[in-house]
């Protein structure tokens, strides 16, 4: 049996009001046994393509670009990694920040950050994107934050394990908003929503593997919310929230980034200001949490993190410090620092091939 190259990608802000750096997305060839990044391509001509999302068949690539307005498409050798512009299509709104496929991958949901809307862009045959059909508009008191909650701001739109909920942490109003997608109409109906604290701006949320737990990054006040998840709603409950950043901590650092493991036995987060990957242990029957580590990313402003498909290294976009750094993950879940670094101009997604 051949095994085919593992290959990342790197998205990067590259305007002047972002103070963006990058030229485009960039491809590397992974090599699995030290975990080194390797150069393959890079692909310009693209503003901000700021998240990427690869589908299950590992041969399409999608970005969406930030204060833009659009969402793209690529085609993917999975043989050497390199990339092709396919097509693009509006998103209807202003900065589209996230984007995710519905369970079928017959559609894309995008957020639209800076117009507080969501759209899902039909997905066709040969993985071209179509224009979406109605908006879904994103309506909620907003937060007490004078500059950072000045609209709902949704950031961040991942579907659930079970296939069936993308849940919106809008980090200008404190609530995270459930919707479920109705395939006819190519529309995203609400389903639920939580209040968080106020002013504590939720960003990101991943899930349990196997347990009905979600968690969220709050940007604004530096915590992170463990919230039980019903299976029949998907509402959310609180259950707990605590600091994702270390007591002793008395500057200014804002989250970004929150991952699950695929065991299901800790909670990753990214502090920016802290400049830390924190590492959280998850309790087996309730599903709170308990600092384990804060890990040093030995660059500014750490807006994304992923782990490879072993998880055996755990890789940081260091957005403020142009560079991609790597850790060695543990058997027990700790990061162990490694000499991995690599120079990418203003990196803010990584994606790996399938």
């Amino acid at each position: 049996m051949i095994t085919q190259p593992l290959f990342a990608y790197v998205g990067c802000y590259t305007s002047p009001e972002r103070d963006g750096r990058g030229d485009g997305i960039n491809v590397y060839r992974i090599d699995t046994r030290n975990g080194a990044l390797r150069h393959v391509q890079h692909l310009g001509g693209l503003e901000n393509p700021s998240f990427l999302a690869l589908n299950a068949a590992g041969d399409r690539l999608y970005s969406v670009h930030g204060d833009r307005s659009e969402a793209t498409s690529y085609t993917v050798d999975r043989t050497t990694g390199h990339l092709a512009v396919l097509n693009r299509q509006p998103t209807g709104g202003y900065n589209p920040i996230h984007l995710a496929f519905d369970a079928r991958q017959r559609f894309l949901v995008v957020s639209n950050y800076g117009s507080d809307s969501l759209a899902a862009l039909p997905i066709s045959k040969d993985g071209s994107l179509g224009p979406y059909s109605t908006l879904t508009s994103v309506t909620a008191p907003l937060g007490p934050h004078r500059t950072e909650q000045k609209n709902v701001r949704p950031h961040h739109n991942p579907l659930d394990r079970a296939g069936r909920t993308f849940y919106l942490p809008c980090k200008g109003s404190d609530c995270v908003i459930g919707y479920r997608l109705d395939p006819r109409r190519g529309v995203l109906v609400e389903t639920s929503r939580v209040a968080a604290r106020p002013g504590a701006g939720p960003r990101h949320i991943d899930f349990h593997p196997r347990k009905p737990f979600a968690y969220v990054i709050n940007e604004l006040d530096s915590t992170v919310t463990t919230y039980r998840q019903d299976s029949a709603s998907g509402a959310l409950t609180p259950l707990q929230t605590v600091p994702s950043t270390p007591s002793d901590f008395t500057g200014y650092s804002t989250g970004a980034e929150i991952w699950v493991d695929g065991a299901g036995r800790n909670v990753y987060v990214s502090n920016r200001g802290h400049d830390s990957i924190g590492v959280f242990g998850i309790d087996t029957a309730k599903g709170t949490l308990a600092p384990r580590q804060w890990a040093p990313t030995k660059g500014g402003v750490p807006r994304f993190f992923a782990f490879d498909p072993a998880e055996r290294f755990l890789y940081v976009a260091n957005q403020g410090g142009d560079s991609i750094i790597a850790y060695k993950v543990g058997r027990n879940g700790l990061l162990a620092p490694t000499r991995l670094r690599t120079k990418v101009c203003s990196p803010a997604c990584i994606v790996f091939s399938r």
